[in-house]
């Protein structure tokens, strides 16, 4: 058989056999076996050496031409099949746009932010503006100023966090109550009137219990102006109390003592569970304790830069985590903080 012949047979055997490939692997192997470096083509050209130099010419042509249209037919194939593949992966994957979409899971508030932002839109009805105080505070804005005796238990290391300083520096630990911020806004504003509230967390060095954790929330408020009065105190509260707890919800205050304040009071609400009936929440007393309130002292104001000659206020704090136990039945504060969704989806 003359190397023309030859050459004809390779090609019609190549066309043959690539027709019959379905997919890129098979494509793989038909390309080597025709175009590789040990494929027919290949073999042809070796064997060029072995004819006459005459006919050289002629035949490096047609294994050219022959080369050539392997080649073209190669990459006609190599397209129509990653076509094919693409189609296949497409019809495979597609997404049936008519079905109903799943719906996300969104994030919810905090029970405890739930309950601060209550409190604070029903003080903003009565001109109280927000005030942030930091968490890391001094001994003396801390206690001092707020008329902390320097033995006053409160100041042991058993009841507070301290924070390791350098041997020059203030005292320094993690705020036990709001009540610096008093002193910061008190700064701030005077000598002129202010309406503040003081919401953030607080730091006890304590047994964590259902009723206590060593991390709680407090809320705290403060009215400093002219002529203000313990009746100007009673009805902000009364006002809070029918907002936050229902109409008809009533306040009463308990003969206590604070440093911070003189006269001192705790505070309570008529049990909105029960109606002041009686029951297991309320100890069937028909009441809850809430708080502690008070006029402001006068050595506060004066520490604030107020004269109290001619400024008086009234101050008061709370726990939004008691008053969330209370409203809603909860029986355990660790639950607040415990990382356990089922508790808070609740109360989205």
């Amino acid at each position: 058989m003359s190397i023309t012949d030859e050459l004809t047979e390779v090609e019609q055997r190549a066309q043959d056999e690539l027709a019959a490939v379905t997919d890129l692997n098979g494509l793989a192997g038909w390309k080597s076996s025709y175009l590789g470096k040990g494929g027919a083509i290949t073999r042809l050209s070796r064997g060029m050496g072995a004819l006459p130099a005459e006919e050289r010419p002629v035949v490096g042509q047609q294994v050219n031409r022959l080369r050539a249209t392997l080649e073209q037919a190669y990459s006609d194939a190599e397209a129509r099949l990653k076509a094919a593949a693409r189609e296949a992966t497409l019809a495979s994957d597609r997404v049936d746009v008519t079905l109903p979409g799943r719906q996300p899971a969104l994030g919810r508030l905090h029970l405890t932010t739930q309950v601060f932002r209550q409190i604070i839109a029903i003080f903003a009805e009565m001109g109280f503006q927000v005030w942030e105080s930091r968490e890391v505070e001094t001994d003396d804005y801390n206690f001092g100023l707020l008329n902390f005796l320097p033995d006053h238990p409160a100041r042991d290391m058993q009841d507070t966090f301290y924070v390791e300083m350098p041997p020059d520096a203030p005292k320094t630990l993690l705020r036990t109550h709001t009540s610096p911020g008093q002193i910061h806004a008190m700064h701030r504003y005077a000598p002129n009137p202010l309406r503040v509230l003081l919401p953030g967390k607080c730091y006890r060095n304590e047994q964590v219990t259902a009723r206590s954790e060593f991390m709680f929330h407090q809320f705290e408020f403060l009215a400093v102006g002219h002529s203000i009065t313990m009746g100007d105190l009673k009805g902000t509260l009364d006002f809070f109390a029918e907002r936050l707890f229902g109409k008809g919800t009533r306040t009463r205050f308990r003969a206590s003592y604070f440093p911070f304040t003189e006269p001192s009071a705790e505070m309570d609400v008529s049990c909105f569970l029960c109606g002041a009936k009686g029951c297991r929440v309320c100890k069937y007393t028909g009441w809850l304790e809430i708080g502690g309130c008070g006029m402001v002292h006068p050595n506060v104001l004066r520490n604030g830069g107020y004269d109290p000659e001619k400024f008086s206020g009234f101050a008061g704090g709370f726990g939004p985590e008691r008053i969330a136990l209370l409203k809603y039945g909860i029986e355990d504060i660790r639950w607040f903080y415990s990382g356990d969704v089922r508790f808070l989806e609740q109360f989205s």
